[in-house]
């Protein structure tokens, strides 16, 4: 898991699971070259998928394995709460087939100069659908290290580790930080970290398995919050700029009238749009859980 680009993974042993067909945008080399799969890319800034992908099987040390890459929060095609309804409902199925994660990786760019609300925002969403009894099971990992030089990465790692607003939360209930320097044998040490402990149940996985609604889960409960607050900006915003039209009028400027007028209306289309995401995802979330268990063949009982 992670922001776009960044790489991000989750790692999944196979526990009783002998279903070969169980088997994006990001930095897909972690994932590739551990398991020797192609998962596809995009191009530029743009993301290209809008699902769950799974690398082929392989092993480490013996054991087992498969990655899976999850969409980031701040995908360039999917809204927060499709990229909830698809996280959730992709690791609520697996989970019920019998497929048990053995922990999860958070892949981060070293080479970011900092860290962006959008990025801190991706990382809150990732705390609450781990939730804090796995996370001795998650894995910090710093990826492209080859863009910057030592001494600007050794101070932009010592700051994401020991300031709260970063890792240090999440690190000082027993996740650990380490470094992936873009080869198999890096991806195949760092996955062994997590291919002898035990299997975790993450919290969105508890529950929904519980038979929580979607909606009360701890991840929407942040992910609305974090609507809500875009929201009020969004209110501000259309404030701001009616009195700016308001002016205009009065000025006889009709062409900033005008302009100001085709803002206020892109500003209102995105704040309705952010009110329709959360009356849609309950159902949205049941038709996801049922196009999964058809791909996957999950049987009932």
């Amino acid at each position: 898991m992670g922001s776009t680009g960044s790489g991000k993974t989750t790692v999944c042993r196979l526990v009783d699971f002998d279903d070969a067909e169980f088997a994006h945008k990001g930095n897909y080399q972690f994932i590739n070259l551990a398991s020797g799969s192609n998962l596809r890319a995009g191009s530029g800034l743009e993301s290209c998928t809008n699902e769950v992908q799974t690398s082929l099987p392989f092993n480490v040390g013996g054991q087992p394995v498969i990655l899976i890459d999850t969409p980031g929060f701040d995908d360039t095609t999917l809204t927060d709460t499709d990229v909830l309804r698809i996280i959730a409902a992709y690791l609520v199925t697996t989970n019920k087939q019998g497929a048990r994660i053995a922990g999860v990786i958070y892949m981060h760019r070293i080479s970011d100069l900092r860290v962006g609300g959008s990025a801190r925002r991706d990382f809150r969403m990732f705390q609450e659908l781990c939730g804090e009894e796995a996370y001795p099971n998650v894995l910090i990992v710093s990826n492209m290290w080859d863009a910057v030089t030592a001494e600007d990465g050794n101070a932009r790692e010592q700051e994401l580790a020991t300031k709260d607003i970063f890792f240090k939360p999440i690190l000082d209930k027993r996740a650990k930080m380490l470094r992936h320097d873009n080869t198999q044998k890096s991806a195949h040490s760092i996955i062994q970290n997590l291919v002898e402990k035990e299997p975790v149940v993450l919290q969105i996985q508890r529950e929904l398995g519980e038979g929580m609604d979607i909606t009360q889960t701890a991840a929407y409960k942040q992910l609305d919050k974090e609507m809500s607050e875009l929201a009020a900006r969004h209110e501000k915003e259309l404030e701001a700029l009616r009195e700016e039209m308001a002016d205009a009028e009065r000025s006889q400027d009709e062409e900033t009238r005008n302009e100001l007028q085709e803002e206020v209306r892109k500003v209102e289309a995105e704040l309705q749009q952010a009110q329709n995401q959360a009356s849609r995802l309950a159902s949205e979330y049941q038709a996801e859980l049922r196009r999964i268990e058809e791909m996957l063949h999950v049987k009932e009982g």
